[in-house]
């Protein structure tokens, strides 16, 4: 489904979504006065930081600052994209996702689909504990190393030879029969219809929330291709998905580094061993939707290919690929096998350990790109540093702009003996600012107090009931230029109209914004922990009135400050006066 989801249908997705329910499927917690605690699910620990609050429908941790709301808490536990987090609402609320402005009448519900494939995947697996033939494939996965353990835990089945096991299966269910049709899984050749997966392995391939979306099969007789996929469908793109990728986030949301492998079966052969930290791509060469799933997963990424020539070539389209999003904060390595070698069997010959060390030594990509440009060249002599500057220019293009193009840029011109490549200017940021030296021997300064602007937005943030009490104080605060006026106004007129919302719908509606980072972070910003509940209101009030006053004290020495003395009228004249006055009377 395309479009942008209307704003109204988040506030009431999240309406209808307790956050406690939603984290405490993904963590044990526990009731701790009127929130919930448990230990972080982002960072290790072994006091419980983390807190839960029904009342705001928000979380925090006090340790490592994790923080935000049940959407908030899918995209960064579970890495679901923003609209994967609304579908899982959604469906734990029973609602179906509108889109803003659609023309069109809503598309269809996949929720069958879905379930379809849940049951045909219980069918193979029936199949490989059950048919008579299935022994060949128990057999085959034995031979590979394969445990029934790690077997069950990846859901492997068996498509008998007949090609009539859905067919027959499903028989008495019309509906079913044409969604599989549909989906490709049975396959009508000149009007006789059989199954698409015949003496076959079954690997079920499911998306990041666990659905089945589509199979593999691996031949286990003579014939080809030896590998077979589901065909494209509404719920199956297999340039989007991974396989493995579920079951590796399940084994572990953070992991250090994820390894991509061209199989099923070291896939799988690396998990038995430990290596859970494992995903394959489905019969495609990698692409950019590949990628940023994997950025979403861990902070760096290694490459698996065989040392032949084949794994070569699919290496260096991987690279291509990988130059378009690579912008230095994500770490991408090359990892090349003996050649003979494939993951599964070396796994079983050297053990994890070893296997785990030859991840920590693969190659990262800047060194991988120009190993293998300068073999083609000739960089004695200038026809072939030319030679390399004409090939390797045309790849760093669509690097993005900053710092990491620039640095491929700096070491090709290195090589080329240049002085400098590239086009435009250098494209990384200001410099970082020296660090901030603690006063005195071993003290860390404390640390600031939010402007009053800030203070006021903190507070309405935390306490989104405190709206109407803005109008108990000057409205002067309104016509200051501050950066984050708009921002309050914003936020007082969403209220407005929204006096019901909490904590969470309301900083749910500025995601989209550009300073949402910023008003997340003031929502949790320390000093709201030293302001007692019966104090709240009086401090946003004051913030408030404190603004006003600032502002017109501001326009009223604006005149002084704008004109010579000898412009000034009568009133800016006695006004000064006044102000002398004053002064002298303080100092006596």
């Amino acid at each position: 489904m395309s479009g942008r989801i209307p704003t109204e249908f988040i506030d009431a997705l999240l309406a209808r979504t307790d956050i406690v329910d939603v984290i405490g499927t993904r963590v044990a917690l526990k009731k701790a006065g009127k929130d919930y605690q448990a230990r972080c699910p982002f960072h290790d620990e072994k006091t419980p930081s983390f807190t839960v609050s029904p009342e705001k429908q928000f979380y925090h941790c006090f340790g490592c600052g994790a923080h935000g709301t049940a959407i908030g808490f899918l995209l960064e536990h579970d890495r679901l994209s923003f609209r994967e987090a609304i579908e899982e609402l959604a469906q734990r609320a029973g609602l179906e996702v509108p889109v803003a402005g659609a023309s069109s009448a809503p598309g269809p519900d996949l929720q069958p689909l879905y379930d379809l494939h849940e049951q045909v995947r219980d069918l193979y697996r029936d199949q490989l504990r059950q048919h008579p033939s299935a022994r060949r494939a128990v057999e085959y996965l034995k031979a590979r190393g394969l445990s029934g353990a790690i077997a069950a835990h990846f859901g492997i089945g068996f498509a008998p030879a007949g090609g009539q096991t859905l067919i027959a299966h499903f028989a008495g269910n019309l509906l079913a029969r044409e969604q599989l049709l549909a989906s490709g899984l049975i396959v009508d050749q000149d009007g006789r219809r059989h199954d698409r997966f015949r003496d076959r392995i079954i690997f079920p391939i499911r998306d990041r929330r666990g659905r089945v979306i589509g199979f593999g099969g691996r031949l286990l007789g003579e014939g080809k291709p030896k590998y077979l996929n589901s065909p494209e469908s509404p719920i199956f793109h297999k340039g989007r998905e991974l396989y493995g990728l579920y079951e590796a986030q399940q084994a572990n949301r953070r992991p250090d580094s994820m390894l991509v492998v061209e199989g099923y079966l070291d896939t799988i052969a690396l998990a038995q061993y430990g290596l859970t930290n494992v995903v394959a791509t489905l019969g495609t060469a990698t692409t950019t939707e590949h990628l940023q799933l994997l950025a979403r997963s861990a902070p760096e990424i290694v490459f698996c290919f065989d040392g032949d020539r084949a794994g070569r070539d699919a290496a260096w389209k991987a690279l291509q690929t990988t130059l378009g999003v690579a912008t230095g904060r994500q770490s991408y390595r090359f990892l090349f096998l003996p050649e003979g070698e494939d993951p599964d069997t070396l796994v079983r010959v050297e053990g994890a350990a070893a296997f785990q060390e030859r991840m920590r030594r693969a190659q990262p990509l800047s060194d991988y790109f120009f190993e293998h440009l300068c073999a083609q060249v000739d960089l004695t002599s200038i026809e072939g540093r030319a030679r390399l500057a004409t090939l390797a220019q045309p790849l760093i293009e669509p690097v993005p702009p900053g710092v990491y193009r620039d640095m491929l840029n700096a070491r090709l011109a290195e090589l080329t003996g240049l002085k400098r490549l590239g086009s435009g200017p250098p494209s990384s940021g200001a410099p970082a600012r020296p660090p901030v030296r603690a006063r005195g021997r071993g003290r860390l300064p404390q640390p600031r107090r939010p402007s009053r602007i800030a203070m006021a937005i903190a507070l309405l943030l935390d306490n989104p009931s405190l709206a109407p009490q803005a109008e108990q104080a000057p409205g002067d605060w309104r016509r200051a230029s501050n950066p984050g006026i708009a921002i309050l106004v914003e936020l007082l007129e969403t209220l407005a109209d929204n006096p019901n919302m909490n904590k969470a719908t309301l900083l749910e509606r500025f995601r989209e914004n550009a300073h949402f980072g910023h008003l997340q972070r003031l929502s949790i910003d320390p000093v709201l922990r030293d302001i007692p509940q019966e104090g709240i209101a009086a401090e946003f009030i004051g913030a408030l009135t404190r603004l006003s006053e600032d502002i017109v004290k501001d326009e009223r020495s604006r005149p002084m400050n704008e004109t010579s003395p000898a412009a000034w009228s009568e009133d800016v004249r006695a006004q000064v006066e006044q102000q002398a006055a004053a002064a002298r009377t303080r100092r006596r």
